[in-house]
């Protein structure tokens, strides 16, 4: 499997920089596969979900007050973006402080479930970031991967399972 980060310039800001993911050969990034799949049942919930981005992005940076975290195993990053309580969306990212946000994918936690193992996609969604979340841990301690500036990563973006 192979990860390859891709900055969201049109998401970015002063404040925060967005990148999301292209999963082996696929045109689209996570988060793009994200917000088609859910456009049309989720419409309200994604535009909630998308001005919180611009928040975050332009006047507030990533604060842990806009993230549910512990998503994923302790210590992985992984975290969900909170929306309003009564949304049925869940968007998992790794948070890598408060000024860069790789966003993934997820799907709609229905609130009748209480964690995401009930729910094949969001399982499958959640355990794909936490596969990232530990590549990309490690290309950032071999320094494969580095922040350019406290907004910016560079380096080998592009992290191969076969290697």
């Amino acid at each position: 499997m192979k990860f390859e980060l891709v900055e969201l310039e049109n998401f970015s800001g002063s404040k925060a920089t967005f990148y999301s993911v292209l999963v082996d050969d696929d045109s689209e990034t996570l988060f793009e596969k994200f917000y088609n799949e859910n456009k049309q049942s989720f419409r309200e919930e994604l535009k909630s979900i998308v001005k919180t981005l611009d928040i975050i992005a332009l006047e507030n940076g990533a604060r842990r007050s806009y993230f549910k975290e512990n998503e994923g195993k302790l210590g992985d990053l992984v975290c969900a973006l909170y929306d309003t309580p009564k949304s049925n969306l869940r968007l998992y990212c790794i948070r890598l402080g408060n000024t860069v946000i790789i966003l993934g994918s997820g799907g709609q936690k229905p609130k009748n479930i209480r964690a995401l193992q009930e729910n094949e996609k969001l399982t499958h969604e959640n355990y794909l970031m936490r596969t990232l979340s530990d590549l990309l841990y490690k290309k950032i301690k071999e320094g494969e991967i580095y922040w350019e500036n406290e907004m910016t990563l560079s380096g080998n973006l592009i992290i191969d399972t076969d290697e």
